[in-house]
């Protein structure tokens, strides 16, 4: 079935249908709400919880369910947006935190285990150096400035339609409704991600193609023709906010080699890849170092947490004071020990073969349900990670992304996906994150409920 076959009032009755039947389940929600847009912008802590016409709110979650305020229990593909790949309140995550906090829950002060995690950092990612830091936005703020602090240079370069954070240096070139007044390829123009990012950060940052090395080696040759060399190239290794977007293959080596040609900090943003991936990330999976890693999310079982690495050349402008990279909760001992838990006892090898195993299986029985009904929808995905494009056409970067990706279709799954118990990450980027704890019959649930959806918009 081609996609412009498919009937957009029927999308528009369904989505209606699974919408009252979403708000039928969920008053307590709906009266929450009405008590919380009281006193919180939108009813929540932040712009990325909300939905219209209100969020769902939960209680609490064990293993690979939660639990919703109106007592619905949830498989959770969602996983806070992959911070959770070790599952909801592991036991040894859990009795790490609960051995730490009678000893002290922060001191703005070293502790042991801070070390021990920069060590085992150091080993995974092939980096030397490491900071720790309270997230991923906090991770990628510090990198840059550290990358500045190291060339002298100002000027950054990110991949277009890449999420690294809500820094403004980063809210640049990352939404865009289509690509009629972006530009060409090669001269991107940067736009503001929402109010409130100031035109100085807009001008320093420039956006090229992901999976597109001529391209990027066009605009990078001409910034240093200009005089105006970057200090950093930043990029998911994976486009992990459209989807799953993989590297081409030669493309991480292609930029690797341009940076290194030109001096440019190659910073690699494994916030969602990291730990997440593999344990070593995307370093262990393509094998591509870079200068910098920032993570943040996985890292540390749900507390917290981000880290810096670098190589010893860069990381030596912290170590002898040239750059102040510092925070009042960096290196908290709940967090630390959290994470340790996490690194050293839960994702094991055998964790990681579980994760490639359901995520086999996610994807097969995806891609089974598209021949089934001859609908236009390909899968993707790594370990934990992976979606269902509903799109006509493959997939490489976010202008393909844009002009492919069927925003109705995607607001209709994860309706779908909901009232048949599951939640998936929202919005036209919907995803999976699978956790360790989930099993063959939460994969199949995941399954059966694509199922429906795809039986139903083709009828």
């Amino acid at each position: 079935m081609p996609a412009n076959q498919i009937d957009r009032q029927l999308i528009a009755d369904l989505t209606a249908r699974e919408e009252k039947r979403l708000e039928d389940q969920s008053p307590r929600s709906h009266e929450m709400y009405q008590r919380a847009i009281k006193h919180m912008p939108m009813g929540v802590a932040s712009t990325y919880h909300a939905r219209d016409p209100y969020p769902v709110y939960y209680t609490h979650g064990k293993g690979p369910h939660i639990w919703t305020v109106d007592g619905q229990e949830i498989a959770d593909f969602h996983n806070g947006y992959g911070c959770m790949v070790q599952g909801h309140a592991h036991p040894l995550i859990v009795e790490a935190i609960q051995k730490r906090a009678p000893l002290g829950t922060q001191f703005g002060l070293p502790t042991e285990d801070a070390i021990i995690m920069a060590e085992h950092l150091a080993g995974a990612f092939k980096l030397p150096q490491w900071r720790f830091v309270n997230s991923g936005s906090e991770a990628t703020m510090d990198a840059i400035r550290v990358a500045r602090g190291f060339t002298g240079r100002e000027p950054i370069v990110k991949m277009f339609g890449s999420y690294h954070g809500h820094h403004d240096y980063v809210m640049v070139s990352l939404g865009v409704a289509d690509f009629g007044d972006v530009g060409p390829r090669d001269d991107y123009r940067s736009i503001s991600y929402g109010a409130g990012i100031p035109q100085s950060s807009i001008d320093l940052t420039v956006a090229v193609p992901f999976n597109d090395v001529e391209n990027t080696n066009k605009r990078i040759e001409r910034m240093v023709a200009e005089g105006n060399a970057p200090a950093a190239l930043i990029m998911e290794p994976a486009m992990m906010n459209l989807g799953v977007v993989l590297p081409e293959p030669g493309f991480l080596e292609g930029v690797r080699a341009i940076t290194r040609k030109h001096g440019i900090v190659l910073i690699f943003d494994e916030v969602k890849t990291g730990i997440c991936t593999a344990r070593g990330g995307a370093v262990e999976r393509w094998g591509v170092v870079p200068d910098m890693i920032c993570l943040g999310k996985a890292l540390a079982g749900g507390t917290p947490c981000g880290a810096i690495g670098g190589n010893a050349e860069i990381m030596a402008r912290v170590n002898d004071g040239t750059v102040f990279q510092v925070g009042t909760y960096s290196g908290n001992p709940l967090s630390m020990a959290a994470a340790r838990a996490s690194f050293e006892q839960v994702m094991t090898d055998d964790a990681y073969a579980h994760l490639n195993h359901l995520n086999d299986r996610i994807i097969a029985g995806c891609d089974a349900v598209c021949e089934k009904y001859g609908f236009p929808g390909t899968t993707v995905g790594i370990s934990s990670k992976g979606c269902v494009n509903f799109a006509d056409g493959k997939i490489t970067d976010y202008e393909s992304f844009i002009k492919h990706q069927d925003p109705e279709l995607v607001a209709l799954a994860w309706l779908y996906n909901f009232n048949r118990g599951v939640v998936i990450a929202p919005g036209r980027e919907e995803e999976w994150t699978l956790s360790i704890t989930h099993t063959d019959a939460d994969i199949d649930l995941y399954v059966g409920a694509f199922d429906a959806l795809i039986s139903d918009v083709t009828a």
